[in-house]
């Protein structure tokens, strides 16, 4: 890898740490300044599940803009999209704070704003840079280290980002609020001056009498990959809503020790997922299909652990554990997708990847929080069942014993 691509990829990196701390750093102001505006908790939720459906659904999108623009101008036009979202989102909660606003004029304007438009322009940011790293490292343990440097720096978000925004709740409700524009506007000045446009890839549709071929979900080798990894991104859906829950009725903790107590099991699984996919994977070396086979039978570990922990240590045992083996699974699963493409198709990959993770954090806590009802346990169990079946997908399905670089033509159509 070059100088000047180390360099893009950096400031790419840099780039989606800024846009996940923007969504992240208003996680600890959300739930309060809603109930000042007058909205409720159902709402908020509408709010969220919003964002995060359009962030599904808009990632396929950008995939297959990134394909045709080019990595550099959909990340600009992501962060652009994003910022004005996020300076929307800030003037209606200050008008709101300040009386001008009804809560149904602030709903709407909440959901115009941090729902649509930031949540589609979020969906450019990971998508580009997933589809950069895919085209410019060569498949194998230089591509695998990149995708998990990715997934650490979003990590790295979204431990930091609650913790920037509770530090910055000091200043009032509107110190995050304002905050995450700033860090995103910032990061689009970088990229604007110090990423220059990429060569364009090859593309079939250059070619006389030729065809681009999009990579589909449904594809042969590509459906095996994508399944594998929702039912690991679900297992994590599923057990983070309900971790709070889990603590306070184990535990027999008050709010403010469920608080502290749910933020520590927060921080631990947070620093060992870092760590897993931005030291030990690159580290390691292994092929994808390694990856997925013993960090999906962690995780399981973990989540059976959980689904029965008495007590601190080892709900705290049960984090760590589900943080290991998801640290190693995602950086395979994400590998093993774009070795189903070549060069020409990773902007879709990419956007397939990012879309099929949305999904999950749609449907995991609907789902974790349902099965909550059933028994404290019952969301862990469930989740670990989809670890072990992930598992077994990548222990026998031949799109995942064989994930290898083969150009995108070889995938079914």
């Amino acid at each position: 890898m070059g100088e000047s691509t180390g360099r893009a990829q950096g400031i790419l990196l840099l780039a989606v740490l800024a846009a996940v701390i923007s969504q992240q750093v208003l996680v600890p102001v959300l739930a309060p300044l809603s109930r000042e505006v007058g909205l409720t908790p159902v709402e908020l939720g509408l709010v969220m599940t919003v964002a995060a459906v359009l962030f599904a659904v808009t990632s396929l999108f950008w995939g297959r803009v990134v394909d045709r623009w080019g990595h550099r101008r959909v990340l600009l036009t992501g962060l652009a999209t994003a910022g004005l979202g996020l300076v929307g989102f800030a003037v209606v909660a200050q008008a709101a704070l300040a009386g001008l606003l009804s809560p149904g004029a602030t709903l709407a304007g909440m959901i115009a704003t941090r729902s649509v438009v930031f949540g589609i322009g979020l969906g450019a940011v990971p998508t580009a840079a997933m589809a950069l790293i895919a085209r410019r490292t060569a498949p194998g343990p230089e591509r695998t280290a990149g995708i998990g440097r990715l997934g650490a720096v979003q990590g790295v978000a979204v431990a930091l980002g609650p913790a920037l925004g509770a530090l910055l709740g000091f200043a009032g409700l509107l110190g995050p609020v304002w905050l995450a524009p700033v860090a995103v506007l910032v990061s689009l000045l970088v990229v604007a001056f110090w990423v220059r446009p990429a060569p364009a890839a090859p593309r079939a549709d250059d070619e006389p009498g030729g065809a681009p071929r999009p990579v589909r979900p449904w594809d042969a080798r590509m459906w095996p990959v994508l399944l594998t990894g929702f039912l690991a991104m679900l297992s994590l859906g599923l057990v983070l809503i309900v971790v709070g829950f889990l603590v306070q009725d184990r535990l027999g903790l008050d709010a403010a020790g469920t608080v502290r107590m749910s933020g520590l099991m927060s921080f631990l699984s947070g620093v060992a997922l870092v760590l897993m996919q931005g030291v030990v994977v690159p580290r390691l070396g292994w092929p994808p299909v390694r990856l997925l086979r013993v960090g999906l039978p962690i995780a399981a570990v973990g989540l059976l652990v959980l689904a029965v922990a008495p007590g601190v240590v080892t709900i705290g045992l049960a984090m760590v554990l589900l943080a290991v083996g998801l640290g190693l699974a995602m950086p395979g699963y994400t590998t093993a997708a774009t070795l189903q493409a070549g060069p020409q198709g990773q902007g879709g990959v990419a956007g397939l990847v990012n879309a099929t993770n949305g999904v999950t954090f749609v449907i995991g806590p609907l789902g974790g929080t349902a099965l909550y009802t059933l028994g404290t346990g019952a969301p862990a169990f469930v989740a670990a069942f989809a670890c072990l079946l992930g598992a077994l997908l990548a222990l026998v399905h031949p799109a995942l014993r064989s994930a290898r670089p083969e150009p995108a033509a070889t995938v079914g159509p």
